[in-house]
């Protein structure tokens, strides 16, 4: 199923959504208007035709300085018609996108590391904190004009040390316990 018959599908399904299609070599790619996004990905999934059951992931892209900023990708599988979908939603830095974890509960923890990631707000999330950078980090890596040039003490940190007997008596360790079981 291509993205022009997605989008057909859809727009019989969620009235007043406008979708683009778009541009990929691996699978259909639909642009939802961010507004429309909860009930389209209602659709997706509750739709006897399309059943895409599964969000494999949420990711985002950085076009600094183009405005909308950041597009929002959510990557769906349909594991009945063995297809994949890949939705993409326009979002600023300061308006937000809706989360989609009441359609699928996995979305919030993938939401959570767009937001520590790029700084993407996803509405009516319960629980947006820090996922993978420490709680008291300032700003969000992915960004474009993200800072790079931090400057950090080096570590370093003391090779371990065995002694030659250490060593053999390891390997004969190992030997014999690999011989018995």
């Amino acid at each position: 199923m291509d993205a022009p018959s997605i989008i057909d599908t859809l727009n019989a399904l969620v009235a007043g959504a406008t979708y683009e299609p778009g541009t990929s070599q691996d699978c259909a790619t639909v642009y939802v208007p961010a507004e429309y996004l909860v009930p389209t990905c209602l659709a997706l999934r509750d739709t006897d035709a399309l059943r895409f059951n599964v969000l494999v992931e949420v990711t985002a892209a950085d076009y600094f300085p183009r405005d909308p900023r950041f597009e929002v990708v959510y990557h769906l599988l349909s594991v009945p018609h063995r297809r994949r979908l890949r939705l993409k939603v326009r979002a600023t830095a300061s308006v937000g996108v809706p989360t989609v974890q009441g359609v699928w509960l996995s979305a919030g923890w993938l939401e959570r590391e767009v937001w520590d990631m790029f700084g993407v707000v996803f509405d009516g999330h319960p629980d947006l904190r820090r996922l993978l950078m420490p709680e008291d980090w300032e700003g969000h890596p992915q960004r474009k004009d993200y800072p790079v040039q931090i400057r950090k003490t080096v570590q370093t940190y003391e090779p371990l040390e065995v002694t030659q007997e250490e060593f053999r008596a390891n390997l004969e360790r190992d030997r014999t316990r690999r011989t018995t079981h």
